[in-house]
């Protein structure tokens, strides 16, 4: 009775920690978005700056209490759009700063030479009408305007007479300290977020390619390059046999190939995987087969010569594994890609009746990486990519930086989206360039008045190689309606890559 509440116990803890790391996930992906990571950290960071200000005007008594309001307002200006002109830590100092002398400024002169009554508060009206004429005068030609400025300018005038140079700098004090915190937040969080929150920049490195159909080789070539971005890179070559043809396999394979005996999910594990050596390389299309060598022997040597070819033209390491199939060739690579430590999976394009096989379906609703390659030619190098995206998302951050391990450093990557005829075309280029921001190459957005559909037929043939989101996140009825856009593209003759992130 004891052993089975204790199994009991330890299932429901498995339980737990599969929900916590799934709203980790959850939770890591919403704020892989910009704008909610920029509105997550206004929520934690200027409350924060506003403690620190509080504790030291607790600390100092003669800090002036009337610096909160446009120090928060200008908190604010500082965190929501952190590459807008009005995010310059040294414009937000001066400019609260300079607002507080040229409040103070005001008031000398009206209450010297202005007779004008006050109003409820005793605050001459041309006094703070000077105020802000002051502060616009003096910030607009220094370049340094900043919208809280205009209310240090003002509450100047509500300072007595004996803490007026302790007012100015209690703004010059708090505003150093808010600027300091909004300059280790942006350098070390902000700028760095891509190592921080995207998952693709320091995995999706260990690939899995699938040998399936006739551009197998040029997909391998592909998950090879986005597998070479990466140090720790590496490249895994699958080809899938029958159990009856198990006990041949074993026969076949050399001393750099792999056999995984994958019967089901709760099987005997595999042998650790070994790491080929890196052969002379070759051409496997124009590969030589011996006369006496079974079929099973010479699609073994075929697997090797493109693991050669692939190991001398990226020099990623690369494996080779034959895995015996119990009828579900989906379950064997997920499986596969479990075993050999795969996060990606690479697979050649498959169709049927005009959409993907149920073997592409069915890896597009597991929980891995895939990056469908649908070639059109003999291309093994992608130097120029363009990625379509609808918003910023974990998928569009993705499809960024495959985009950019393929292009390299001589290589150009398009970001576009397309806004229709009625679209706001500024609010999509700052989307784009929030999408882009983190990462390093070179780039060109466009924002096209037209549909995906007509823009890539017209653009597509400028590109090796055009890069998509699988459109997992879409309804049934709407994509009955209107179809994924990968399955609206059978006229376009460039090279596609169907990207979408794996669901924990």
């Amino acid at each position: 009775m004891l052993d089975q509440f204790r199994k009991r116990l330890r299932a429901a803890a498995r339980r737990l920690r599969r929900v916590e790391r799934r709203e980790l996930q959850d939770f890591r992906r919403w704020a892989e978005v910009t704008e909610n990571l920029v509105h997550l950290s206004m929520l934690v960071f200027v409350p924060l700056a506003i403690v620190l200000v509080t504790t030291l005007a607790n600390a100092v008594p003669r800090l002036s209490f009337l610096l909160f309001p446009p120090l928060a307002a200008g908190s604010y200006t500082l965190f929501v759009d952190p590459t807008s002109k009005y995010s310059d830590p040294k414009r937000f100092v001066a400019g609260l700063t300079i607002g507080a002398v040229c409040g103070l400024g005001a008031l000398a002169v009206s209450n010297s030479y202005l007779t004008a009554p006050g109003g409820q508060f005793g605050v001459n009206a041309l006094g703070a009408g000077l105020a802000v004429f002051a502060t616009g005068v003096v910030t607009w030609p220094l370049d340094i305007e900043e919208p809280s400025s205009y209310s240090t300018a003002l509450l100047a005038l509500l300072v007595e007479p004996n803490q007026r140079a302790t007012f100015v700098a209690s703004i010059f004090l708090a505003s150093v300290l808010v600027a300091v915190l909004f300059i280790i937040w942006r350098e070390q969080f902000y700028e760095q977020r891509a190592t921080y929150l995207y998952e693709s920049m320091s995995g999706d490195d260990h690939v899995l390619v699938p040998m399936r159909g006739d551009s197998a080789g040029q997909t391998a070539m592909l998950g090879a390059r986005l597998a070479a971005a990466h140090e720790a890179g590496k490249v895994v070559l699958l080809d899938m046999v029958a159990d009856s043809d198990a006990a041949t396999t074993k026969q076949s394979l050399t001393r750099d190939t792999i056999q995984l005996d994958i019967r089901s999910e709760n099987g005997s594990e595999s042998p650790p995987a070994r790491t080929r050596l890196i052969g002379d390389g070759g051409d496997p299309a124009t590969a030589g087969v011996s006369p006496d060598k079974t079929d099973l022997e010479a699609e073994v040597d075929w697997l090797e010569t493109h693991a050669d070819r692939i190991e001398t033209r990226t020099g990623v390491s690369c494996q080779v594994v034959v895995a015996s199939d119990d009828g579900s060739p989906a379950k064997t690579t997920l499986q596969t890609a479990a075993e050999t430590n795969c996060d990606l999976i690479v697979a050649p394009y498959e169709s049927q009746h005009g959409a993907l096989t149920p073997y592409l379906q069915r890896l597009f609703r597991s929980k891995s990486d895939i990056v469908v390659h649908r070639s059109r030619s003999d291309r093994t190098r992608w130097k120029q990519v363009i990625v379509p995206v609808r918003s910023v998302s974990d998928v569009a951050h993705n499809m960024v930086d495959f985009a950019t391990r393929l292009a390299g450093r001589s290589g150009r990557v398009a970001v576009a989206t397309c806004i229709g005829s009625r679209g706001d075309r500024r609010r999509a280029e700052e989307m784009l360039a929030d999408l882009i921001e983190p990462y390093e190459g070179a780039f060109e957005t466009r924002v096209p008045r037209t549909s995906i559909q007509t823009f890539l037929s017209d653009t597509a043939s400028q590109y090796d190689l055009v890069m998509i989101g699988a459109s997992r996140d879409r309804s049934k009825a709407s994509r009955f309606i209107s179809p994924p856009t990968f399955e609206r593209l059978e006229d376009v003759e460039t090279d596609i890559a169907i990207v979408d992130r794996g669901r924990a």
